[in-house]
């Protein structure tokens, strides 16, 4: 026989409305009896059931996670800082990711945020349109934006990518750097105001200010292999080859150092490698890099989207929070020898 509140109840010498509001953390319940409830139902192996909490509270206890990838250092980290956050609260993490298939995020934004089955949306970089925005807005739920442009009404928490380039860019050039390359941006064009686009932009206002106008940039995708390919193309001339290369992520840096040292470069005496995010194995690979914390950012969105669902002592979240980065100096960089 499945054990039921009431089991719970008599054996913990309390009314089922009590053991109720113990189990689930809602209304005026002394510390005392609430270990004594929770001893009950773990003795008896009672699970709450969520559907008949959710008819109650009007909660499903689920945040929907919307993220433009899985597979990639950054989101991946991330997710562990959401997942982690939202477990320890005792939320269930659904994720609707937007790179599974073409028609992707039609049925997300037309059809499953649509059924209500979460309690707040948090999404990870992802840009909106016209459309998704009013279909999001009509499903009255709390939205976390982390980067991206979700809502208007969204609070939003956000690295300032164009000034973190910038200072990438500046700290090559305080070494005496000038024949400096960009890897990246190749979404720049498309997305002016995003990520790729922004630290274009960083790079070359950094780059502008030095006196070099139209400082180039090698359009490639934000990975360790496509780093790779990208350095293999540029470093292959020596007759043109720059001293310094700014990597738009760490992977791209990643890729840049293994295809230096598979040209007989070496690092930073030929040339200087910078790259942005702080990933894991920047360390390994000796990497100067503008850190950021992914894994933090995920907990700090977990914690605004809880102030917005009213849940506990939550402060009042604030509309937006520019997010801490910081310039790490490892033996990736140098002052040019040419």
């Amino acid at each position: 026989m499945v054990p039921s509140i009431a089991d719970v109840a008599r054996l913990s010498g309390v009314s089922k409305a009590t053991a109720s509001r113990a189990l689930s953390g809602r209304g005026s319940v002394s510390p005392a009896t609430r270990d004594r409830v929770v001893a009950a139902a773990a003795e008896i192996g009672y699970i709450a059931s969520p559907n008949a909490a959710s008819l109650v509270t009007g909660r499903t206890k689920s945040i929907g996670v919307i993220i433009r990838f899985v597979n990639r250092w950054y989101f991946g980290q991330v997710l562990e800082g959401l997942e982690r956050a939202l477990l320890e609260r005792g939320y269930d993490l659904v994720l609707y990711n937007l790179a599974v298939a073409p028609d992707a995020r039609e049925r997300i934004f037309g059809y499953y945020l649509q059924r209500r089955r979460v309690d707040a949306i948090i999404g990870v970089d992802v840009d909106l349109s016209p459309e998704e925005s009013d279909r999001l807005s009509r499903t009255g739920r709390p939205v976390v934006a982390i980067g991206g442009t979700m809502l208007p009404a969204a609070v939003r928490l956000a690295v300032d990518h164009r000034a973190t380039a910038r200072l990438a860019t500046q700290h090559l050039l305080h070494l005496g750097h000038r024949e400096i390359v960009l890897l990246g941006g190749e979404e720049a064009e498309q997305d002016r105001e995003g990520v790729q686009g922004s630290r274009v932009q960083g790079f070359r206002d950094a780059m502008s200010a030095a006196g070099i106008d139209d400082a180039p940039y090698l359009p490639t995708e934000y990975s360790m292999s496509a780093g790779f390919s990208a350095a293999l193309q540029l470093l292959g001339d020596p007759s043109h080859r720059p001293t310094a290369v700014f990597a738009a992520c760490d992977e791209i840096a990643f890729g840049t150092y293994i295809a230096a040292r598979r040209l007989g470069l070496s690092i930073p005496a030929d040339l200087s490698i910078i790259g942005i995010d702080g990933h894991d194995n920047a360390e390994m690979f000796g990497l100067t890099t503008i850190a950021q914390d992914p894994v933090a950012q995920g907990e700090q969105a977990v914690r605004l989207a809880m102030s917005l669902l009213g849940e506990g002592d939550a402060e009042p979240a604030p509309h937006d929070i520019d997010l801490p980065v910081r310039l790490v100096v490892r033996s990736s960089t140098s002052a040019p020898t040419r």
